[in-house]
């Protein structure tokens, strides 16, 4: 069985990590290449960097931020936030990316997630889901930083997304960011129950219990988490100790030496 992974993210705007609730209320959290070099020795999997002011801004990714961090963390990094075309995505995989996130643009352009999984291979593509509840187990697709209702059913876009070319899916519930309320499990299930690629939860961590839940009843392949990471809540080995206690594999932190 392949084993579950534990993300920290970085929400990056203007250079520095931020993290606020429901995508509102932003609060500086630190130094981007700081922080995935913290995590990288603390045992994280991989890390995610999302320039979430870079859609909103209507600009590119900031590619000197995102250098300094790949360079201070040998793990996998996936990058987020202002990339719209086949030339953004390869800069910033020149910059050190493994994998690159699409959101707002692939709503507008489905076509491009199949270009560049066409250009750089499905398993360099990722395809980020904000989703809001609306009704009876249904989820509405949000972009421009969570900021603007597209009318796309969630489970649809996820199954649609995959068939495109998206290596992997990472998906947020808007409603539990940052209120440390746990996963929205059922939007998990809907969603990794559609799919056969590899399913990120985000949104809601609050302990170790929340990212067992989010494999075991959520079916999530990885489980991302912010804030309770940044402030020290819970540490990764924390987290990693309780998903093995429970029977999931991971690669503990005493080995990611």
């Amino acid at each position: 069985m392949l084993r579950r992974r534990v993300i920290p993210c970085l929400d990056v705007a203007a250079g520095r990590v931020v993290k606020g609730t429901r995508f509102v209320d932003l609060v500086d959290e630190g130094d981007p290449p700081e922080l995935a070099a913290r995590y990288a020795a603390e045992g994280a999997d991989e890390i995610v960097f999302l320039d979430i002011s870079a859609t909103p801004e209507g600009r590119a990714t900031l590619l000197e931020v995102v250098e300094r961090t790949a360079r201070r963390a040998f793990i996998p990094l996936t990058v987020g936030g202002g990339v719209r075309s086949v030339d953004e995505m390869r800069a910033v995989l020149r910059a050190g990316a493994d994998k690159v996130s699409l959101n707002t643009a692939a709503v507008a352009d489905p076509s491009l997630i199949s270009r560049c999984a066409a250009t750089f291979g499905r398993q360099a593509v990722v395809v980020a889901i904000d989703a809001r509840s609306i009704a009876n187990h249904r989820w509405d697709v949000r972009v421009a930083g969570g900021r603007e209702p597209t009318g796309l059913d969630a489970v649809a876009w996820a199954r649609r997304a995959a068939s495109l070319g998206a290596g992997e899916l990472i998906v947020t519930s808007i409603d539990r960011d940052g209120t440390h309320s746990g996963f929205d499990t059922d939007l998990l299930r809907a969603i990794s129950s559609s799919v056969t690629v590899p399913v990120v939860a985000s949104g809601g961590a609050a302990g170790p219990a929340d990212f067992v839940a989010a494999v075991t009843e959520g079916g999530a392949d990885a489980v991302l988490a912010a804030a309770i990471f940044h402030r020290r809540i819970h540490s990764i080995g924390e987290v990693k100790a309780a998903m093995a206690a429970a029977g999931l594999p991971v690669r503990l932190a005493k080995e990611a030496a």
